[in-house]
């Protein structure tokens, strides 16, 4: 599991049909065409996935759908998140499809305490035989919250996604080293982060463009820090463009998985429709996607040959 999360780990979106009724069959496509082309390490059910607008059977099944699409040398981390008796249930049920790793989403509770966060990831460890995945975002915590959330037992990563670099370096260098941090904004942040401490990152346009990623990770690996700048500022448009609210809207962010749908059409994956309270991309920006897409593809052609 810590050489998987040493890499570039691919969301698996939920394609709906125009009933918004899941398309399983997309899914194990997307899965496969991801694999095909390097990707090893998958996310489902994950907030790119619209987690918070599936049902927990329906959680449970799109998970099976990716590790039964999957060869064997894949790895799938499913979220996992809700009430504590929820999460739990959850847990159980992804280790009965064979989940190789839980994803433990980001906290919404509405208030949260971080010793109580703490007991929360030790009562999911309690009953999961997979190792735990924590997501830390959508709040600050302390250096010494990370810390100790890196040692309760099952934990072999985090998924940091906060905009600070050096709260990770202080928290990844005061961590053991069989912990692996993840870098949770994509690639962004892949080269300021990885010089804090991260190991991997997550997909942001790498979701339909694999490529991306994988030369990304490779020019990090090599610490050819000159290509990885190159590669990080050609998905900046695109990756701006998912943080924007969309028409009629000033929420941040609002577009992100619209977007990236779109990307996967475009790529020649599947996308499809979106579930409330996600609005699909207006015309115009449908519009501005495409072009974005168009100069993605022109600067892939252009700094990956």
């Amino acid at each position: 599991m810590r050489e998987h999360l040493r890499g570039v780990a691919a969301g698996l979106l939920t394609p709906f049909d125009d009933e918004l009724v899941i398309e399983h069959g997309k899914i194990e496509e997307n899965a496969n065409t991801l694999y095909d082309a390097g990707i090893r390490t998958f996310l489902a059910a994950a907030n790119i996935s619209e987690y918070h607008s599936l049902s927990q059977k329906e959680r449970i099944a799109v998970t099976e759908t990716a590790v039964d699409a999957l060869p064997s040398d894949a790895c799938v981390l499913a979220g996992v998140g809700g009430s504590t008796s929820a999460a739990r249930e959850l847990v159980r049920a992804y280790g009965r499809v064979g989940a190789d790793a839980m994803m433990v989403m980001p906290p919404d509770h509405s208030y949260i305490h971080e010793r109580g966060l703490i007991r929360y990831y030790e009562k999911l460890d309690a009953v999961s035989e997979a190792p735990l995945v924590p997501y830390v975002k959508g709040f600050d915590p302390s250096v010494g919250y990370l810390r100790d959330l890196a040692g309760v037992d099952g934990v072999v990563g985090v998924k940091y996604a906060i905009e600070d670099a050096v709260k990770l370096g202080a928290a990844a260098s005061s961590t053991p080293e069989d912990v692996v941090w993840v870098d949770g904004l994509a690639e962004p942040f892949a080269v300021s982060f990885w010089n804090e401490g991260i190991e991997g990152f997550s997909a942001g346009v790498s979701n339909f463009r694999p490529e991306v990623g994988l030369e990304l990770f490779d020019a990090l690996t090599d610490e050819d820090w000159e290509r990885a700048r190159r590669i990080r500022n050609i998905c900046l448009p695109f990756q701006n463009f998912r943080d924007e609210s969309g028409e009629d809207n000033t929420l941040q962010g609002a577009v992100s998985i619209s977007a990236v749908k779109k990307g996967l059409e475009l790529a020649g994956m599947h996308g499809g429709p979106v579930r409330e309270p996600i609005q699909p991309l207006s015309p115009t920006d449908e519009r501005r996607a495409e072009e974005l897409y168009g100069q993605l593809d022109d600067d892939i052609a252009r700094v990956l040959d």
